[in-house]
C-alpha cells in the first residue's frame, strides 16, 4: 500500500493549531463557518481574483482543504518588501481588488461567519484580519496571496481597510517597525491614494484608524477576562499591550494623517 503523504504542521499567524501542508494542499479544522468561506472563495476565483486559496472541500478526516500558496509571509522578517511606495501600493490594490470582487457576492442563505469581533456595519464581506502576517508572496513567481480566511464575516470597506493600514503601513508606537512621523504620513497617503478613496471616506478613514486598532485591544481584554484562547495568551504575552500603545501612537497623530490624506 502507498505511504500516507507526510503532513507538515504550518506556523505563524495567530491561530494555526492543527494546521498542515499535505502536497500542494492546506489542511485545517474545519468549522460552522467553512461553508460560507469556502462559498466566498469560489466566488473571488469565479470572478478573476486570484489573490486567495481556491477551496477544495473536506478531507477524510473532516478537515477542510485548500490550496497550498507558495512563498514566505512578510512578517516580520520580510516588511522591507513594502517600503518601495509601488510594493505598498501594491498591497492596497490588492486589498481594493478584494473589495471590489467581493462587492457582489451573495452568501449562502443558511452562511454562518466566525469574525473575531462586530465591525462598524455590513455592506460586505470583510476578511476582518487584512495583514503582513496574511500575505504570503512568492518573489519568483510574482504572486501576491491573503491567507486565513476563516474569519471572514460581515463588515465594511473602511472596517478592513482600518485595520489593513496599521498592519501594511506600519502605524506603530513599536521602535522596530515604526518609520518617521513624515515617512508614516507619505506611507498613509500612497496605501489610501492606491485603494483609490474619496474624500467622504478620507475624512472617515482617519478617526477610524484608531478605534479600529483600540478595538483589538479591548477585544483580547475582555476575551482574556472569560479565559477564552488563543485570545487570553495573546494578552498574557503583551499583546494587548501592544494594541494599545499602536491605537495611542495613532490617536495623538490624527492632525497628521488628515493633513496627509487630504491637503
Amino acid at each position: 500500500m502507498p505511504s500516507a503523504p507526510e503532513e507538515v504542521p504550518l506556523t505563524g499567524g495567530n491561530v494555526s493549531a492543527g494546521v498542515v501542508r499535505v502536497g500542494d494542499t492546506v489542511r485545517r479544522p474545519a468549522g460552522p463557518q467553512t461553508p460560507a468561506v469556502h462559498a466566498l472563495l469560489r466566488h473571488l476565483h469565479a470572478v478573476g481574483y486570484h489573490a486567495a486559496p481556491r477551496p477544495l472541500g473536506i478531507d477524510e478526516r473532516g478537515r477542510e482543504v485548500l490550496t497550498f500558496a507558495p512563498g514566505t509571509i512578510l512578517w516580520p522578517d520580510r516588511m522591507a518588501l513594502l517600503d518601495p511606495a509601488d510594493r505598498l501600493a501594491g498591497a492596497a490594490r490588492l486589498i481594493r481588488d478584494y473589495h471590489d470582487a467581493v462587492a457582489d457576492f451573495t452568501p449562502p442563505p443558511d452562511a454562518r461567519w466566525r469574525p473575531v469581533m462586530p465591525a462598524d456595519g455590513a455592506d460586505l464581506i470583510a476578511h476582518h484580519d487584512l495583514a503582513p502576517w496574511n500575505l504570503v508572496v512568492d518573489e519568483a513567481a510574482g504572486s501576491w496571496i491573503l491567507i486565513d480566511w476563516d474569519g471572514a464575516g460581515p463588515g465594511t470597506r473602511l472596517w478592513d481597510l482600518a485595520y489593513a493600514a496599521r498592519g501594511f503601513v506600519q502605524l506603530t508606537a513599536n521602535p522596530a517597525y515604526r518609520h518617521p512621523d513624515p515617512l508614516a504620513a507619505a506611507r498613509l497617503r500612497t496605501f489610501v491614494d492606491a485603494y483609490g478613496l474619496d474624500e467622504a471616506d478620507r475624512r472617515a478613514l482617519v478617526p477610524l484608524l484608531g478605534r479600529r486598532t483600540r478595538a483589538m485591544h479591548d477585544f483580547l481584554r475582555d476575551r482574556a477576562a472569560e479565559g477564552v484562547e488563543p485570545w487570553t495568551t495573546h494578552w498574557n504575552t503583551g499583546h494587548g499591550d501592544a494594541w494599545l500603545g499602536d491605537a495611542e501612537y495613532i490617536e495623538r497623530r490624527v492632525e497628521l494623517w488628515t493633513a496627509a490624506l487630504l491637503d
